[in-house]
């Protein structure tokens, strides 16, 4: 029989948990941890699912396009609606995403942009 997995949580490393942990639930709407700190801070998800941020000494954002220091992580977040692509994009811009110059995607299917400690991740049109 093979071994079920059930993805349990992602983390990612930061310099400030409680500030990245803002920008994901603000752009989730996923619920704090109860247990959050300035180490180390949480959002579950209804099905258990938790993402983390955990602070990091020295911590170098990612560099992206440019491998010098790697993306370390790659989330993607669908996007249901069509016309809400750029609302998308709109609405994380405004609460400190970046956008790469670089988009190696159609802008109409797929935007890449950049949390505030630098990771990539992607918006995707489903």
């Amino acid at each position: 029989m093979p071994l079920q997995m059930k993805l349990g949580a992602i983390t990612l490393d930061c310099p400030d948990p409680l500030a990245l942990a803002a920008f994901y639930q603000q752009a989730t709407g996923l619920e704090p941890h109860l247990e959050s700190n300035a180490d180390f801070a949480g959002l579950n998800r209804e099905d258990g699912l938790l993402i983390g941020f955990q602070r990091v000494d020295d911590y170098r954002a990612p560099s992206w396009p440019d491998p010098t220091v790697p993306q370390q992580l790659h989330i993607c977040f669908n996007i249901e609606i069509e016309d809400d692509l750029d609302e998308a994009e709109t609405q994380l811009l405004e609460l400190g995403a970046g956008k790469p110059d670089h988009q190696p995607h159609d802008e109409a299917k797929a935007r890449v942009l950049t949390d505030p400690a630098g990771h990539p991740f992607c918006l995707v049109r489903r």
